[in-house]
């Protein structure tokens, strides 16, 4: 596994329900998952607490560096937003790991 991570954002529909955006999530991670495994393994944890943006709710997601290439094609081909990703502002371990971050268990 990498040490170096970049921030996911995404960004639920406007005014969609925190249970609406939950499945929503699920439903795409399960994808991820089922089809791109090993690409799976390289998102590392998800933000314990959902934000706002404006009218929208956001999760944010520590991922590795190169996963991110792989992923906003499949986030845009099942109509998930997201903010732009700053591939020049990368998060080592530790901040990945603090206590507003939930780890992602890959068995």
């Amino acid at each position: 596994m990498n040490d170096e991570f970049l921030c996911l954002t995404l960004l639920s529909h406007p005014l969609e329900t925190e249970a609406a955006f939950k499945t929503r999530l699920v439903e795409f991670w399960t994808h991820v998952l089922r089809t791109m495994p090993d690409d799976y393994e390289k998102v590392y944890c998800e933000a314990r607490e959902f934000e706002s943006d404006d009218d929208c709710l956001t999760r944010q997601y520590m991922i590795e560096i190169d996963v991110w290439t792989v992923l906003e094609p499949v986030l845009k081909a099942r109509k998930m937003g997201y903010l732009p990703v700053d591939e020049d502002d990368t998060y080592n371990r530790a901040e990945a790991s603090s206590s507003e971050w939930f780890q992602i268990p890959h068995d």
